[in-house]
């Protein structure tokens, strides 16, 4: 027996495929060839190439000259003393501090988003403008917006010391992102600012496509707005906040720019990614630097893959039901 195809092309029981679905499966790869050439070299060549220097003692300064040492670079043992990223505090820390910064800046922009996209999504004038003047953050570059907020922070001409002291909270200025006590903070802060936003419009998108229809019901029957969000709203734009934490988590995680910009190296506020540029460049170690990078790359796919498996997990659960 045959399954009917749409455009008239059948698949016979054996699974046999019909001319036309060949052919348009190869027409899709015709087409999608150059992006993937592109793809692999811009990306996946560079990207090997980093794995293979994570496995060698490459100098910045001479590259010619680099050794294949095996995996010395993640874990070592000389002298009865381990060696390597592995038992590196630095690097540890590092991880300590990104995984902190992601925690909390996600955990805001997702409360932020979702209280901002709840008032673009109600009905009253001017909120096209609004909506428009909402993204302006985002629709900053960070270097600039870093650049702003550092000047705004600053500890002698800062507008927010200023405008505290003028208020009677602080009595003197604070170096927000010098303290140890209020860096990551202040990191995290700016940051908010910046890609709630996001956030905001990816949860607003979902907030646009849920029926009004279950909105209507329970109206009539006199559930309180309160209840019908913890009850309906919010169970059903689940899917869409889920899929706005995971692409803002997965790009916290590769933070580099505002906090190398707002505290450079410093320590209390290092990222894996700012760890790796100070391995890379400034102590032009690229064999340590590909296998901190290397590393990095890992942890990034990993939490990608289980987010997925645990979603298609989730969805095929809900589906069964």
């Amino acid at each position: 027996m045959a399954l009917a195809l749409s455009s008239g092309e059948q698949v016979g029981a054996g699974g046999n495929r019909s001319q036309l679905t060949t052919a348009r499966i190869r027409a899709a790869w015709l087409f999608l060839s150059p992006m993937l050439i592109a793809l692999a070299v811009v990306a996946a060549w560079p990207l090997a190439r980093t794995f293979w220097l994570g496995f060698t003692d490459a100098n910045l300064s001479d590259l010619s000259q680099s050794q294949f040492i095996g995996f010395e670079n993640f874990y070592a043992v000389y002298d009865g003393e381990a060696y390597g990223l592995l038992v590196d505090p630095e690097w540890w820390n590092a991880v300590g501090n990104t995984l902190y910064f992601t925690v909390v800046s996600v955990a805001l922009e997702t409360v932020f988003g979702l209280v901002i996209a709840l008032v673009l999504h109600a009905n009253f004038k001017g909120r096209g403008l609004v909506r428009t003047a909402v993204l302006i953050p985002w629709a900053i570059p960070t270097i600039v917006s870093a650049r702003m907020w550092g000047w705004m922070l600053h500890d002698q001409f800062g507008v927010i010391n200023a405008a505290l002291m003028t208020l009677g909270i602080i009595d003197t200025p604070i170096a927000w992102t010098a303290n140890p006590d209020t860096a990551m903070w202040a990191v995290i802060i700016v940051d908010v600012w910046k890609t709630t936003p996001f956030m905001a419009l990816l949860i607003l998108a979902g907030l646009q496509m849920l029926p009004n229809d279950i909105y209507e019901a329970a109206k009539v029957d006199g559930v309180g707005p309160v209840r019908v969000f913890f009850r309906v709203t919010l169970p059903l734009l689940r899917p869409a906040i889920v899929v706005a934490v995971v692409f803002r988590a997965l790009d916290a995680l590769r933070i580099f720019d505002l906090i190398y910009v707002l505290t450079s190296n410093s320590t209390d506020t290092m990222s894996m990614s700012v760890y790796t540029k100070q391995q890379l460049i400034d102590f032009q170690e690229m064999g340590y630097g590909s296998a901190a990078a290397t590393l990095l790359f890992m942890i990034v796919a990993f939490m990608t893959v289980i987010t997925l498996i645990a979603g298609k997990l989730r969805f095929d659960g809900e589906g069964e039901r």
